[in-house]
């Protein structure tokens, strides 16, 4: 099973709580517009890296809560229904976790 027929088959994991990320990624977006316009106004340094670790912080946790929602819903379908799509679904996690790690 493709990765495409999985997204067209099942709902995903994150989809009870889309509201609840969208309102999380429109505050992020908020605090993106004011760094930047922290920048523009040439405020101090310190100030401005303290506002990108409070966005780093927030892209964190909703990174982690995907993480989370992927884990508890795609994996665990997967898990159920195939082994070959759950050793995918695990693949792909891992490679997240990956990706998380490095930035």
């Amino acid at each position: 099973m493709t990765a495409q027929a999985t997204t067209e088959e099942h709902a995903h994991g994150y989809i009870t709580d889309k509201e609840k990320y969208l309102n999380r990624m429109r505050r992020i977006e908020g605090q993106a517009r004011g760094v930047t316009k922290m920048v523009d106004d040439e405020k101090y340094c310190i100030d401005i890296l303290t506002q990108i670790s409070a966005l780093t912080s927030a892209l964190q946790a909703v990174a982690v809560g995907l993480l989370d929602d992927h884990l508890k819903h795609c994996v665990l379908d997967a898990a159920r229904m195939d082994s070959a799509d759950a050793e995918e679904k695990i693949k792909e996690a891992s490679d997240a976790i990956a990706r998380l790690v490095r930035s």
